[in-house]
């Protein structure tokens, strides 16, 4: 392949999507959970779990909206290491908080 000007292509538009799906569904499991915790009363550890699950929702909302706008770009940025960081502790911070809503 050639060094020249990259082709914008489908491949920005299927990370748009695949940033949006993700996005979704982390929204879906953090809906679930505020109903876990008001269906069941699961007292102050399933409360302070929430508490995080939501703080690691919005955080991941951030991360996600960030790379969907830089996404619309002619010659999308690569994905900043910090925002892959933070979008990847998100995830485990959620999913921390779902097996202690479990128990």
């Amino acid at each position: 392949m050639t060094g020249g000007a990259r082709d914008p292509g489908l491949q920005p538009e299927r990370t748009r999507l695949a940033w949006r799906r993700t996005t979704l569904s982390f929204t879906v499991v953090a809906l679930l959970a505020l109903r876990q915790v008001l269906r069941a009363g699961l007292g102050a550890a399933g409360t302070v779990a929430l508490a995080l699950g939501l703080l690691a929702w919005l955080g991941f909302l951030r991360v996600a909206h960030r790379r969907v706008g830089g996404m619309g770009a002619a010659e999308p940025a690569p994905l900043v290491v910090r925002h892959a960081l933070a979008a990847a502790v998100c995830t485990v911070v959620l999913a921390v908080c779902a097996a202690v809503m479990l128990f």
